[in-house]
């Protein structure tokens, strides 16, 4: 069955979450200190901070309408943090290498770590070689993925990755954090998406595997699978949201 559910694509720690030839109903709002919302003041942002800005973007243009709800890297970990706090405006999850553990946060945590004056010549020195930047991730970076990496280093100031590092640290270290994943789990479908060379390195704990809905496998692709294979990444996501649960069909399923 066609799924005609309305759909929230939600961005990682840097930039936008791309998904090509996307042909039902979906939005991709700016996260806080992201885009159209970077004047966010530090202090302001927080993956907390970002549900309810999430939840207020859901109220106000989906009149409380449950929406799935796809999430890549920091944006997964937002996506399970929002299906927690308010389960009813969440249908469904599609987990894309979201922060699990502590262990997922190795590059976040650094950034947050950094002083104003170190996150600015980082950020400075990535936007002056985006390709170096995008290198660690992709095999073979082309000229359309380095026009990609220019425009989601633009995307946000040094300013927010450092809150946004410091508060994945402070959130997936928390000891109630594995109990609300676990709970979303149990409350909702969740799908999850990695990259063929990436998988080993995501720390998504047995039962997430076991228990999830469905997942996909991106062939030839790493963490930045919507760059290196847009189709394949956009036909997984397909895949996921392929067909209708209607009433409590999941629990009984389950």
């Amino acid at each position: 069955m066609e799924n005609h559910s309305a759909v929230i694509f939600i961005h990682g720690f840097i930039g936008t979450l791309d998904v090509s030839d996307w042909n039902t109903r979906y939005e991709s709002p700016d996260l806080l200190g992201y885009g159209n919302h970077r004047a966010v003041p530090m202090q302001e942002i927080s993956l907390a901070a970002q549900v309810e800005h999430l939840h207020s973007f859901i109220i106000e243009h989906f009149d409380e309408a449950p929406v799935d709800v796809v999430g890549h890297s920091v944006g997964g970990a937002i996506a399970m943090l929002l299906a927690h706090a308010y389960p009813e405006c969440v249908r469904r999850i599609v987990n894309i290498e979201g922060n699990f553990t502590l262990d997922d946060a190795f590059w976040s945590a650094s950034v947050g770590r950094m002083s104003a004056t170190d996150a600015e010549a980082m950020l400075a020195g990535f936007r002056a070689d985006p390709l170096t930047w995008i290198r660690g991730a992709v095999n073979e970076p082309t000229p359309e993925m380095t026009r990609s990496a220019t425009r989601w280093l633009e995307h946000q100031p040094a300013s927010t990755l450092r809150a946004m590092g410091q508060s994945v640290v402070a959130t997936t270290g928390s000891p109630d954090y594995p109990a609300a994943l676990r709970e979303v789990f149990g409350r909702h479908p969740v799908y999850l998406i990695a990259g063929q060379r990436s998988r080993n390195g995501w720390n998504a704990p047995d039962y997430a595997w076991e228990e999830c809905a469905g997942y996909e496998v991106i062939e030839n692709s790493g963490h930045l699978m919507m760059l290196e294979q847009p189709t394949a990444f956009a036909e997984a996501l397909k895949s996921c949201l392929a067909d209708e649960i209607v009433g409590d069909l999941w629990y009984e399923r389950k």
